[in-house]
């Protein structure tokens, strides 16, 4: 007789469980989001060992990230986080980059202030907001399968953003900061190539981290087309290589711009 295989086991550490009970029974999407905002002012109910390991992950291996999502749908009956420790360090990364891209771009104290605002509550909460609405309308009306019980939750939705906004946040705001000056901001080709390739490999991290999120969603079907945006991300690439277009320095004129 076949013997019966258990699911692989995520190398990340098992999150702190939180006070949920299953005797409790189904929660509503305001109870959810009221409980996740409550834990967002007490440090000492999150774990933050848990999200760091999730973030490294992001970049070594983000498969096994989404493990640990099946694992919450399982114990905690949602797919999406309980536990704001990943939006809190994201807030830290956010701040520090924000501070070093002041310092390239030799911003003062208010212009900081108001490029701290655009980063946070623009690039990663407003914009990460209207992402998760549009996937989470597209893959419920169109992904969903049809005998499928289960939906596409928001807050799921929004934490394939967060997810999948981790690695471009590092790769374009922190690691890209020690060669601008040095190196990218300047006309010569290399310095093109180096930057606009950083461009290219932050870009395709978002779409592939986005399409792991809800390929691993077992009730959804057709989440190849999440991958379509790489061909024309590779063939614009090319083009901005062949013009002599810079995209790092002109990202960088654009956020000079906009604070000023």
């Amino acid at each position: 007789m076949a013997t019966k295989l258990s699911p692989p086991v995520s190398p990340l550490p098992e999150p702190v469980p939180n006070a949920y009970r299953r005797g409790k029974g189904p929660q509503t999407a305001l109870t959810k989001c009221h409980r996740y905002l409550t834990r967002l002012f007490r440090l000492d109910h999150m774990d933050f060992e848990f999200a760091a390991w999730q973030m490294i992950y992001l970049f070594t291996s983000p498969k096994k990230v989404y493990r640990n999502f099946q694992y919450r749908k399982q114990t905690k009956n949602q797919f999406a986080r309980d536990d704001p420790a990943f939006l809190v360090l994201m807030g830290f990364w956010l701040i520090l980059s924000a501070t070093g891209l002041s310092l390239v771009l030799r911003l003062p104290f208010m212009s900081f202030i108001k490029f701290l605002f655009w980063v946070v509550f623009v690039d990663c909460i407003l914009v990460g907001a209207f992402v998760a609405t549009l996937f989470w309308v597209v893959t419920n009306r169109y992904m969903r399968r049809p005998e499928a019980l289960d939906d596409v939750e928001w807050g799921f939705a929004f934490d394939v953003h967060l997810n999948a906004f981790f690695p471009p946040l590092f790769i374009l705001h922190i690691f890209q900061l020690f060669f601008y000056n040095l190196f990218i901001s300047s006309d010569m080709f290399l310095a093109r190539f180096f930057g606009n390739s950083l461009w290219l490999i932050a870009c395709a991290y978002y779409v592939y981290i986005t399409f792991l999120g809800f390929s691993s969603l077992k009730f959804l079907h057709k989440t190849q087309y999440i991958l379509y945006p790489m061909m024309p991300l590779l063939l614009f690439y090319v083009m901005t290589l062949v013009a002599g277009f810079n995209i790092c320095r002109s990202i960088m004129d654009f956020y000079h711009y906009r604070v000023y």
